[in-house]
């Protein structure tokens, strides 16, 4: 069996349910703010997902949706001003507890830090969302425990280019066998794909109609023993939770 070295989670839907009442609440509070009288629905937000990345979001829908709109001074100050009042409505709702970790997910970083499997974060937020996130939901030390956390616009593409996964990599020393994803999108399935990493997906109500095929194994979170997981696609091994056992079992020798 590959040894498994290093867990590699992605933080949106996968570390914690954070678009429907998180993102997407931070920014229609962004856009009160600047008075221009936008409003993402849920249904809308799900399709904006689309797009990777918050600024690149905003402009996407500014062409799509507001086409008439002309920003002021230019569309990459708008979207970077407009971007940055989103992020410190998120950072507050996240502060007020809103947002809790998915299942599993507090139990299995835990788990992979007393068995010394590496831990790193590729994600296309920002890293002030995810070092939030991390804060208000594991504690002041927790980005500590991430040897790499690879978040926003440290590359060039955002997924589903495989950029941020082959950064992490690359930072770590480690070969893509020797390491798991955690994934919740077809998106970032693919970035992962792509970088020839082993991935796992949990789906959430955005994602789960989602072409999952590429993934090792697609669950609806990762599960705890008092509450198991609902396996989509793979093969689970019998278990019920999502343990170190398991993932080293959905590694493959490329």
């Amino acid at each position: 069996m590959t040894q498994l070295q290093a867990l590699i989670f992605d933080v949106d839907g996968t570390l914690a349910e954070t678009e429907r009442d998180g993102h997407r609440l931070a920014f229609n509070q962004a856009f009160a703010d600047f008075n221009l009288g936008w409003d993402w629905s849920v249904g809308l937000y799900g399709r904006l997902l689309s797009v990777a990345g918050g600024k690149e979001r905003i402009r996407h829908y500014v062409e799509h949706y507001q086409s008439s709109f002309v920003p002021e001074p230019d569309m990459t100050a708008f979207c970077t001003a407009l971007h940055q009042a989103k992020t410190e409505h998120f950072k507050a709702i996240l502060q007020a507890g809103a947002i809790p970790l998915r299942p599993g997910v507090q139990r299995l970083i835990q788990n992979a830090r007393k068995h010394g499997v590496r831990l790193a974060i590729a994600t296309t937020g920002t890293l002030d969302n995810v070092l939030a996130l991390l804060q208000a939901t594991l504690g002041p030390e927790a980005p500590d425990w991430f040897e790499v956390i690879a978040a926003g616009d440290i590359v060039p593409e955002k997924k589903p280019a495989p950029d941020i996964y082959l950064y992490t990599l690359d930072k770590m020393a480690l070969a893509p066998e020797h390491c798991l994803v955690i994934e919740d999108s077809h998106q970032g399935l693919i970035a992962a794909t792509r970088a020839g990493l082993n991935t796992v997906v949990t789906v959430n109500d955005y994602t789960r109609h989602h072409d999952m095929s590429a993934a090792r194994l697609v669950l609806n979170h990762l599960g705890d023993p008092h509450r198991p997981f609902k396996a989509l696609s793979g093969n689970t091994r019998q278990a019920y939770y999502f343990t170190l056992e398991l993932a080293k079992s959905l590694l493959k020798t490329p």
